[in-house]
């Protein structure tokens, strides 16, 4: 398939979705399936290498008494703190068992008929708008320009096209959209009416927060929904949190109506509240994977592994070998990046870990080149 033929492709289903497996299970997608590989060293997942903080698991421990009474389904003291946070209306927000739910709610609320997606970016996007009964268009980034969106995506935005969902920084390639041209998509969306669903999930690891639209800017465009979430940044995926924010109230209220009530738990609201006081954990967190991650991508460059320049805190790599299986030899699970639509067997994403732990994978990666180099793979 020619470049011009991809950038033209729609597909009713995506090669990055799950299957049904043999045994009638859904076939798994994602990083993180250490209960499969239980043991290793999770490289799969791109979450804070510090791990939850001793604030947060204590709010947890002190909240797990109360698992006796129904949830706030409002949330609202975490609502009131987020609002203060960024200084706008509480009614602006909504608030998901975890960023993912957000995806799902927004895709029914919405039931557009037509939507593009980038690709490759989150399995997520396609999963929602196609149970929601919605076509997917995708639109190909490119290899050569490190999987970053360009100006070629304004064709994408015609009369037809209800919803957008774009990833800022994306994942798995780490890649940022640039301002100016996400202000020209917005504006373009706003014009045509198209719902506009700006994923964020990863906003808090760039050194430069002002690469990203901030929220204030999307406060008079109410056909923009920005996506975040608690699970990244502050290592909490177990409890799943995350948040939108928008100002169209009536489809916030139609995206509620089709979330299940009672949809985070109570100790995930409290978890999230003692996480937002940590805006110097956040500024150390943020430092320190940036070194780290510049510290990876030059060893990557010595081995003459090609990877992909990340802002944030994971890489996504090429290889000729197959690094997911031999890794494992090494005790380590790093993400196979096959099924993501846009991908080919060979692309996978490390995350951005302890210096520790970086040397592990590093050192088995020189393993296997050099036993690749010396004809023993």
């Amino acid at each position: 398939m020619t470049k011009g033929m991809r950038r033209k492709a729609a597909r009713i289903r995506g090669s990055g979705l799950p299957r049904i497996t043999a045994g009638g299970m859904m076939e798994y997608i994602h990083g993180g399936d250490i209960y499969t590989y239980e043991g290793m060293t999770d490289f799969s997942v791109n979450i804070n290498p510090f791990g939850p903080s001793g604030q947060v698991l204590e709010a947890v421990r002190t909240e797990a008494a109360h698992i006796g009474a129904y949830p706030d389904s409002r949330c609202r003291k975490l609502r009131c703190a987020l609002a203060e946070r960024y200084g706008i209306s509480e009614e602006n927000f909504i608030f998901g068992n975890g960023a993912a739910e957000l995806i799902f709610s927004a895709a029914f609320a919405g039931r557009p008929r037509r939507a593009v997606l980038t690709a490759p970016s989150f399995a997520e996007y396609a999963m929602a708008l196609e149970a929601a009964g919605c076509e997917v268009v995708y639109h190909y980034m490119e290899e050569e320009e490190s999987f970053r969106l360009t100006e070629r995506y304004m064709e994408e935005l015609t009369e037809d096209v209800d919803m957008i969902f774009l990833c800022s920084p994306d994942n798995p390639s780490g890649q940022v959209i640039d301002l100016p041209l996400l202000d020209r998509i917005i504006g373009r969306c706003g014009e045509l009416g198209i719902r506009a669903v700006i994923d964020q999930c990863f906003c808090e690891f760039l050194e430069r927060s002002y690469s990203i639209l901030p929220v204030e800017a999307v406060l008079d465009k109410p056909w923009v929904l920005l996506l975040r979430a608690f699970t990244k940044m502050h290592a909490m995926p177990g409890l799943r949190l995350g948040y939108g924010i928008c100002s169209d109230r009536a489809f916030l209220e139609k995206m509620e109506l089709v979330t299940q009530p009672w949809n985070v738990s109570v100790p995930a609201q409290a978890a999230g509240l003692a996480a937002l006081s940590e805006t110097e954990r956040v500024q150390r967190t943020r430092a320190y994977v940036a070194r780290e991650r510049r510290r990876i991508e030059k060893e990557l460059e010595h081995m003459g592994i090609t990877y992909y320049p990340s802002a944030v805190n994971y890489i996504l790599l090429y290889s000729r070998y197959d690094l997911s299986a031999l890794l494992k030899e090494h005790n380590i699970l790093i993400r196979d990046c096959s099924n993501y639509e846009g991908l080919r067997k060979g692309y996978y994403r490390i995350a951005v870990k302890m210096r520790k732990e970086n040397d592990m994978l590093l050192k088995a990666l020189r393993e296997i080149y050099k036993e690749g180099t010396s004809g023993r793979l």
